[in-house]
Parts: C-alpha cells; structure tokens; sequence
C-alpha cells in the first residue's frame, strides 16, 4: 500500500535561517505520524509547507489520499493550526457550522456533526455563546472540532495540546486515538513529548529542521542506545565516578541531591550492580524505568553537537 505522504529532501530557508533542512519520511495509512521537536525546531514550517501555506524550497511531496495521487480534496483534510483561526464574534454553533460547510458538507450534515462534537467536548451548553467568552482551552476545543467535524481522511494537527490542562490532554489523547481507530490518517505536530510517545505509532525527532531520529518509540530507543535505567534514591550526593565504575553501568546522571540516574549496558548482572553500587552509596530507595522520550531527543541532540 503507498504511504499517504511520501516526502522527500525538503528543505525552506528564510533569508539566513535554514528552517527544514532536506527532510525525507513517509506517513502511512491509518496511523498516528508525530512530528517532535522543541519551539524553532522547524515543525510548523514543514506542516504549513505540507499544506501549501508556504512554499519548500526544494525537495519533492508526494500525495495519495482516498486511493487518488496528486493534492488532496479540500474535504479529504483537516488542519487545525497553532495559531487561533477563529471568528471572536460569532456563536460558537455557527462557526462549527460555518467551517463545516467550507469542507463541503451540506449545512444539516455540518449542524449534525457540530452538536455531536459540542456533546462531546462538553460544551453543548455554550452553543450560542461568542467565542471570544471561552476560556483558551475552550477555544482550543472548538479550534478542534472545526478541523475535524468533516471527518476527514487526513488530519494535520499542529500543537493540539496548547491551552489545556492535564484532564483535557488526557481526553484529547483519546479523541485523537478515535480518529485513527475510525480510519484517518494522523500528522500530529507538538513538543510535549511524554504525551505524544503514548499515542503515536511512529515519529520523527528533528531539531534546528534536521531529523535527530525516527521510528517506533521502540525503534527509536534501540537507535539512541536507550537501555534500561536505574533510579536511585540515596543518602547525601552519590560519588558520580564511583557509580560509573560499578559493572553494568554505562553512564551516570546526578539529577539533582539525593537523585541518581544510572543508564545501564545491555542484559546487565543486576545483582552485581546493585552489590558495586551498594558499597558506593548508601540507597533509600530504587527503582527500574525506561527513559522518556524528552531524555532521548536530549541527550542526542547533545551528542550530535558534541561530534559536530
């Protein structure tokens, strides 16, 4: 099956600034894509490329949506931007109706899929209220809403967690998990990592427009060689050098007072690490975890500038 997208060397300058620097991935059907990085790393400029809004400087896109090569329908997208695209004055069921219609939906198809999504979002009851008396998560939701009431095939969302708490990410994380399991194909844009690796299927790391790395969450552990961390809470400040010297321990992080992080080789004894580390440093309390996603793009990212 070819992929939804299929980019290729894209790369778009502004004046000396090299915002995405010959990118290449591919989106396939019916999957959650992110595209992870911090603020400036390039990921809106390639999503508003993506889409037309701006233009790349080089490189090739290759498009294929509802089985049709070439630039999508209007209907077959959704995008919802960083930035608010909303009327402040209107109702809020009137915008909903209003963007709905401009995707080619009859005006009874648009109120249907406006109200279900109001019930949804909770917010039935602010219908005939303006937008601009919504709190900026609220805008965010009906920002949402807008971008997908249309259900369209492929959806770009771009920052979708901006402006909401930990409860409506959480519920956010399972609207867009709906999306996919209903069929549509997902490019997700943000910089909150620990939300994004528990919903997406694959990913792509860039940082100043250069791809860091990608993959499956699993994939892109093994390529960072992210292996299994222990967490030590300990008595005092943990000797750095002495933790390092302990077998099975490949590198050692004292995050803060009372706080070690110990990144272990593959398949270690543990039982002869936990020993070593027990004659160094008098422990509280330990525990085994993997490393985030946010501690993998960080310490690659310092790598590639160390070797640079």
């Amino acid at each position: 099956m070819s992929p939804v997208l299929d980019v290729r060397d894209v790369h778009k300058s502004y004046a000396t600034t090299r915002a995405v620097d010959n990118l290449s991935f591919a989106v396939e059907p019916g999957e959650i894509f992110a595209l992870l990085g911090p603020n400036g790393a390039g990921k809106s400029t390639m999503v508003r490329a993506l889409l037309g809004i701006v233009q790349f400087d080089g490189g090739s896109i290759d498009w294929t949506v509802d089985g049709r090569s070439g630039p999508p329908a209007r209907s077959s997208i959704g995008y919802l931007p960083e930035e608010r695209g909303l009327y402040k004055d209107v109702p809020v069921l009137r915008t909903l109706i209003y963007f709905g219609i401009l995707r080619g939906m009859t005006r009874a198809d648009a109120r249907l899929e406006a109200e279900r999504w109001l019930e949804k979002l909770e917010l039935q009851d602010r219908a005939k209220d303006k937008i601009d008396t919504l709190s900026k998560g609220n805008q965010q939701k009906i920002q949402f809403a807008a971008a997908v009431l249309h259900r369209p095939s492929f959806a770009v969302l771009d920052e979708p967690f901006s402006g909401f708490d930990p409860v409506n990410q959480e519920k956010f994380l399972g609207h867009i998990r709906a999306m996919r399991d209903e069929g549509a194909t997902v490019l997700l844009s943000a910089h909150q990592m620990q939300l994004v690796e528990r919903v997406a299927d694959r990913m792509l790391l860039i940082d100043r427009g250069r791809e860091v790395l990608s993959g499956t969450i699993n994939e892109v552990r093994d390529r960072a060689g992210a292996g299994r961390q222990l967490v030590l809470e300990t008595e005092g400040t943990a000797d750095e050098a002495a933790l390092a010297a302990c077998p099975g321990v490949k590198r050692v992080k004292l995050a803060e007072p009372g706080r070690a992080v110990l990144e272990l080789e593959d398949e270690p004894a543990l039982n002869a690490t936990l020993e070593a580390v027990g004659r160094t440093v008098r422990i509280r309390g330990v525990h085994d975890e993997r490393p985030t996603l946010h501690d993998i793009y960080v310490d690659a990212v310092r790598r590639r500038e160390e070797n640079a």
